[in-house]
């Protein structure tokens, strides 16, 4: 019996030693095939004319036209002056009989775009059509599809859950309110634990815009009945982190929990108006743009300290780097890039989609954000500094990081991200990728694509 046991120990201790000395001879992980979303080929076939999907029953404006343009309708009889704003650009609309003003756009490129109506200056939502979050106001919003594409259209398959979870932050006394998607199966395989991906909103956006204009979890469920990714569960959340009194917020009671402790209840936090990347920021979606510094800076000292240790209490995770991904879009990639760089020992999977490259952020385009300043130009990246200093040691690098992908529109500054993307392979990183979205600019076809393509490389 004694020997048994001898044996039993020393097998043990093979192991546990074997194991050890795996994870800290930790080898770069082999670069994996990047595989674009399907796009509409040249000459489908169109659509005919038909109201937005996001129309009331029986409204018939906005109406998408069998090529794409858009007529919309808007009744103000009094007003002197009517636009229609498509993408923050306004153009002046004609008024008709019954004081019906009238404008057909230009063909639009595929995918969801935002719109409102300025009457005599002011923004209004027009009155038939659901409205939606962006450009830190609520919107309007259409949809014009893409022909033979349906990667992003509900399925006939297993679908996920999503849900509206809130939960108390003592670091900023404050409600939070999130988004969380948890693949199919997932209450019915108790015992199974999951990868997390974060993901994050852009400028003057918050945490619904994933699920209502970005359409995760549908391609998410048609990726996974492909058997295209692995199952994972994604949290979308504000980056603001304003504290109770910040006006606009949207706090429990005073931003205190309930009597009894911190629990669920109402909450969240808001997305204020854009001010200059980087700059601190007080009030309203205060935060917000606080990106960088110690720890990641605001966000990221929150995001360590309050939001991953209550999803990984909260939810089955797998609560480690390897299992952990984060991404965003514009300002989300931005903030993405200062969490993670700034955390490496957290995560392994890192995605910006039209910012947060160090050669510059989304460029050209529209979008949720100003365009930025002019990139610095590739040749003259300082990896000693660029992404927090993470890249001085580029076989460093390789072994924390698995996956660092970079995307934007065909429309935005793609030859930069390229350049970039160049750059970055001459300096001995091998786990990055570059996805460049067709005919898109700054705008949620180029995000959707950019998911599609970032999902399939997560957690291999």
């Amino acid at each position: 019996m004694k020997r048994t046991g001898t044996i039993a120990l020393f097998a043990v201790m093979v192991v546990a030693g074997t194991f050890a000395q795996t994870k800290k001879e930790s080898k770069p992980a082999a670069k994996q095939q990047l595989v674009d979303p399907p796009v509409a080929a040249a000459g489908a076939p169109a659509m005919s004319a038909h109201p937005s999907p996001y129309n009331f029953a029986g409204v018939q404006y906005p109406r998408i036209e069998a090529d794409n343009r858009v007529t919309f309708h808007f009744t103000a009889p009094n007003a002197q002056k009517v636009q229609v704003s498509i993408v923050n650009a306004p153009f002046d609309m004609e008024k008709g009989a019954g004081g019906v003003w009238t404008y057909t756009s230009a063909p639009q490129p595929p995918g969801y775009h935002n719109y409102w109506m300025i009457v005599d200056g002011a923004i209004v939502l027009d009155p038939g059509t659901q409205a939606f979050i962006g450009y830190g106001h609520m919107c309007n919003g259409f949809e014009i599809p893409e022909a033979s594409v349906d990667w992003y259209e509900i399925k006939d398959v297993p679908h996920g859950h999503v849900t509206a979870e809130n939960y108390f932050a003592k670091s900023i006394n404050a409600w939070r309110h999130i988004y969380v998607y948890t693949p199919p199966g997932y209450d019915a395989n108790l015992r199974t634990r999951y990868p997390v991906l974060y993901l994050q909103h852009g400028g003057g956006e918050d945490e619904r815009v994933w699920i209502e204009m970005g359409r995760t979890n549908l391609i998410l469920d048609n990726l996974l009945a492909q058997g295209k990714v692995k199952p994972m569960i994604v949290v979308m959340e504000t980056s603001a982190t304003g504290g109770p009194d910040a006006p606009g917020g949207r706090p429990g009671i005073n931003g205190a929990p309930p009597v009894g402790g911190a629990g669920r209840g109402p909450g969240g936090a808001p997305a204020g108006p854009p001010a200059a990347p980087g700059a601190a920021t007080q009030g309203r979606g205060a935060g917000l743009f606080g990106i960088g510094g110690p720890g990641g800076g605001a966000y990221g000292q929150f995001m360590t300290g309050e939001l991953i240790p209550w999803v990984d209490k909260n939810f089955r995770t797998l609560p480690d780097k390897d299992h952990r991904a984060m991404a965003g879009l514009s300002m989300g990639g931005m903030q993405t890039s200062a969490v993670t760089m700034a955390n490496l020992d957290k995560f392994s999977y890192i995605g910006f989609f039209s910012g947060g490259a160090a050669a510059g952020g989304p460029g050209r385009g529209r979008g949720a954000t100003p365009p930025p300043a002019a990139p610095a130009s590739p040749a003259s990246l300082d990896f000693k500094t660029i992404y927090n200093g993470q890249m001085a040691v580029p076989a460093e690098f390789n072994k924390k990081v698995k996956v660092l992908f970079m995307s934007c529109g065909s429309m935005e500054n793609a030859d930069t991200l390229r350049a970039h993307q160049q750059r970055l392979a001459e300096a001995g990183i091998t786990n990055s990728y570059v996805y460049i979205s067709p005919g898109t600019a700054h705008e949620w076809q180029t995000w959707r694509r950019s998911l599609y393509a970032f999902a399939p490389l997560l957690f291999r």
